[in-house]
């Protein structure tokens, strides 16, 4: 089949990789247009535009879809369908209208469950025991369309987002290109959402980030681990130095919330403790609780902010 792909972070890579060995003809890969990035604030292009370049096929990174130009420019591929994964541009109706088999999303959810920007990280902070991949025929609505399949993964209990984000990856390139299978068939049938069970998986907010050692320890551990690596979970030692956590799990104990409990940097909570197990100082790079405690003195007893 002739494609589309449209796709921006590192989420979106492998299911390119993955089309493009498969033997379907990639007429163009559409992106974000590279951004400043980093200390010297130099143009950074985006990992799915590094991947379309290794693989030699042509990128383009429109600001915008719904110009008649860019939809020209768009139409003129001549393509039967488009693959969408995590692209960053609201796709029009001309758009989604144009490919004579549709445009199919890779959305790291089990749909209708956390429609939206964030679902990753909102499934773990939730506590969610599964999370999977739908691949879905889009519409107009915020993740809404008809389901083509749906593939289940679960959620380990210390599992953070990250390890989370790697795994669906990995799925939804291999779910999209069964999709694409049955589309070339012309056996692919899709299913509507149902109404029951919508949530929205709002965009992650940077006042929800601090630490709140006053919940119960295990909303205390989801909330570590749904925001590891990006943008992390975080508390402040007693000079105002801000040290965010990117791995925890259940401790042992108990006392004030926020208290040291012991030399393996177990915090009480409001119910229970977590075990502080990755952390990063400001500016510095990851290390386990061990190295952390060596540059860094906590007695049992201190108070955590």
């Amino acid at each position: 089949m002739r494609l589309i792909f449209m796709g921006t972070p590192d989420f979106a890579v492998p299911a390119l990789v993955e089309i493009a060995a498969r033997g379907h003809d990639i007429a163009a890969v559409y992106t974000r247009a590279a951004k400043p990035a980093g200390r010297g604030m130099g143009l950074q292009v985006t990992p799915v535009e590094t991947q379309a370049r290794a693989l030699a096929l042509p990128v383009e990174t429109p600001a915008t879809l719904k110009t008649e130009e860019a939809q020209a420019t768009l139409r003129a591929y001549g393509a039967d369908a488009a693959v969408v994964v995590a692209y960053g541009l609201i796709l029009p109706t001309a758009v989604l209208d144009m490919f004579p088999l549709g445009c199919f999303n890779i959305h790291a959810s089990l749909l209708p469950r956390w429609r939206g920007a964030a679902p990753i990280n909102r499934a773990i902070m939730a506590g969610d025991a599964q999370s999977g991949v739908s691949i879905m025929q889009m519409d107009e609505g915020l993740d809404t369309g008809a389901v083509a399949l749906i593939e289940r993964l679960p959620v380990g209990a210390d599992m953070a987002a990250g390890d989370l984000h790697d795994a669906l990856s990995r799925l939804g390139a291999d779910a999209m290109l069964r999709v694409l299978a049955a589309l070339e068939r012309g056996s692919l049938s899709v299913t509507p959402q149902p109404t029951e069970g919508v949530t929205y998986a709002e965009k992650i907010a940077k006042s929800e980030t601090r630490i709140d050692w006053s919940k119960p320890w295990q909303e205390v551990h989801n909330h570590i681990r749904g925001l590891s690596p990006f943008p992390g979970a975080w508390f402040e030692l007693a000079d105002g130095t801000r040290v965010k956590v990117r791995r925890s799990t259940r401790g042992g104990g108990d006392g004030a919330p926020g208290t040291v409990l012991d030399d393996r940097l177990t915090i009480a909570c409001g119910d229970g403790a977590v075990r502080l197990t990755e952390v990063q100082r400001a500016g510095k790079q990851p290390m386990s609780a061990e190295e952390f405690l060596r540059g860094t003195s906590l007695l049992s007893g201190t108070q955590l902010k």
